[in-house]
């Protein structure tokens, strides 16, 4: 089999089998249930696999990349990749593989608990795998935003979450003094994602927030949609509940009951 580049980065668990599997070139390494691999994102391999075998894959989305990169690591998304590891242990993406094997993805709460333990399990893959790309060593990155006003963009865009206005592309591009083309060809060569894709995740987070805060509260009660939508910047109740189930897979309503039934 070959593994060519997947353009996304990848965690890979065993499930079962694998003893059968084998990196070619290497004759010792053999895969097993508990097992991991991690495959970034520009990886090839070629492998033999001799059985059956069940993995659980986590798919690394660009948005998350560049979200992790950014908040855990202060650095700019297309600077990083993923260490390669073949067959290596760790307990805690063994457990996450099995938790997540267990859940009955029909259900909403499993489908928020899958969601929970994987956005932890991507946050430990960052931190105990992320490292300079090479290539970035050897060759001067073309375009992109600098470093100063990479920062300068996404300080703005958390100080003005609820405007929309202030957040149209014209109004980002004033910002570091740029043309909407150049803005958002910048943009996207440094962060790997669109504008519209980074403030979307960034407004979704927020009403995440929201809801956890009055989950947690004495009442418990969920805050009416319309109010959301006002305070993270979406159009209307409408608009913020399509965007929220599209990405989630569940309401706001759905996954604020999560948090309180945890």
């Amino acid at each position: 089999m070959h593994y060519r580049q997947q353009g996304h980065h990848t965690l890979s668990v065993y499930l079962a089998g694998g003893r059968g599997s084998q990196l070619k070139g290497d004759a010792l390494a053999r895969g097993e249930a508990g097992r991991f691999c991690v495959l970034p994102a520009e990886h090839e391999s070629r492998w033999l696999v001799r059985e059956p075998v069940q993995f659980l894959h986590l798919y690394v989305s660009d948005i998350a990349w560049a979200d992790r990169v950014v908040r855990l690591l202060d650095a700019e998304p297309r600077s990083i990749t993923l260490t390669p590891q073949i067959y290596s242990q760790d307990p805690i993406y063994a457990q996450w593989s099995q938790a997540l094997r267990r859940l009955d993805w029909s259900e909403a709460h499993d489908i928020w608990q899958a969601d929970f333990l994987s956005q932890q399990v991507l946050d430990r893959l960052v931190l105990q795998s992320a490292a300079p790309w090479q290539r970035h060593k050897l060759l001067k990155p073309l375009g992109g935003l600098s470093s100063t006003a990479r920062r300068k963009v996404l300080d703005y865009v958390e100080a003005h979450l609820a405007d929309s206005k202030a957040l149209s592309l014209p109004a980002l591009a004033q910002v570091v003094a740029l043309s909407e083309y150049h803005f958002a060809r910048m943009f996207h060569q440094s962060m790997g994602c669109t504008v519209h894709d980074w403030v979307m995740q960034r407004r979704l987070q927020q009403v995440c927030a929201r809801l956890l805060g009055s989950a947690g509260g004495a009442r418990g009660r969920t805050p009416q949609l319309a109010w959301l939508a006002a305070e993270t910047g979406f159009a209307n109740a409408s608009h913020l509940l399509r965007s929220f189930r599209k990405h989630y897979g569940l309401t706001p309503t759905q996954l604020a009951r999560c948090w309180r039934d945890a």
